[in-house]
């Protein structure tokens, strides 16, 4: 799904909601907008179920639009601020998509080099190897030149071996990491556990938490929900655990949070720290994971290129090196010398 027009369509659906179109009647007119694709197929069944009378959360669940933006929408409805869920939402795909774009703009020069050097590995595996194993054969005499060729060759793997081994072992590291991030539960143990995901789930926790306080839900109507948005993360036990805390009489966030895991000592303490105005809380701490999460991810892309070059070089060294030792040494034995 395109990040950026997802966004886009988030932040006019706000727009329009905010000047009081009909929400049935706003995603029509912008899914008509849109270019055909999977992400306006979503939009129009969405739209023929609102049509149809199903109320937007049901519809919404019916659909495979992210179920994170199925449930914060649930949220919107719930604190009946469904434009200022919108606008968030419209915020986290466009950091999401601007994240990817990037990534991908930055990972061009590597991906091109691996490319070419596993071009050059299946040369060396298909042309160069039979050639340098044909040369190192069994030696018809006992000549020093055809005694050392022959050794070395069983010595070792083959060139062709060799040759391949580190880049076929890469690229397929590479396409395990892709098959794994697309797995949902891998991605919902990533969120709690890597940063800057981690800073990303705080800040959207923290928003979805406050929004709902600002429109007039109780503080365990809030945790609850959020809780169910988080199902099966370290972020829900933590969120399981307050309630229950809460259960018990606990007033203040850091009695409540005393317990928590995924959430980090300075999340609890900015929540605490806002006494009874806990909405205020959880926005400011919103505000700080979502600055944090932002610096650490240009940390993260700005570290990527220099990285992956330096692993594709030595990559490449590691297949010169295989390829150029025995033909060294036989040019030594040609000339006379040692090597």
């Amino acid at each position: 799904m395109n990040q950026e027009a997802f966004a886009f369509f988030n932040e006019q659906l706000a727009n329009m909601l905010r000047d009081g179109i009909p929400l049935e009647g706003a995603v029509a007119e912008l899914s008509r907008s849109m270019r055909r694709g999977r992400l306006r197929a979503e939009l129009d069944a969405l739209r023929a179920r609102l049509a149809a009378g199903t109320p937007l959360d049901e519809a919404l669940a019916e659909t495979r639009l992210p179920p994170l933006y199925a449930s914060m929408v649930r949220v919107g409805v719930k604190a009946n601020n469904l434009p200022a869920v919108l606008t968030m939402l419209a915020d986290h795909y466009r950091n999401v998509g601007t994240v990817l774009t990037r990534l991908k703009g930055i990972m061009v020069y590597p991906v091109i080099v691996l490319a070419l050097t596993l071009g050059l590995s299946l040369f060396m595996a298909l042309y160069l190897a039979p050639a340098f194993a044909d040369f190192c054969g069994e030696p018809s005499d006992l000549s020093e030149l055809a005694t050392v060729a022959y050794s070395y060759r069983r010595s070792g793997p083959p060139l062709g071996v060799q040759a391949v081994a580190a880049p076929a072992l890469l690229t397929g590291m590479l396409v395990l990491a892709v098959v794994a991030v697309s797995l949902p539960w891998v991605r919902r143990w990533l969120r709690w556990r890597l940063s800057p995901l981690k800073e990303a789930s705080l800040a959207q926790l923290a928003s979805g938490v406050a929004l709902m306080l600002r429109g007039g839900s109780s503080l365990s109507e809030a945790l609850a929900l959020q809780q169910e948005v988080e199902g099966g993360t370290l972020a829900a036990r933590d969120l399981a655990s307050i309630s229950s805390q809460l259960a018990g009489g606990a007033t203040r966030f850091g009695e409540m949070a005393q317990d928590a895991v995924a959430l980090p000592r300075l999340f609890i303490w900015m929540v605490d720290n806002a006494g009874e105005d806990m909405a205020g809380g959880f926005e400011r701490a919103a505000a700080l994971y979502r600055a944090r999460a932002s610096h650490r991810t240009e940390m993260l892309l700005y570290a990527a290129l220099p990285c992956s070059i330096l692993v594709l070089g030595g990559m490449l060294v590691a297949q010169v090196y295989s390829v150029l030792l025995p033909l060294l040494r036989l040019m030594a034995m040609l000339g006379g010398g040692g090597f």
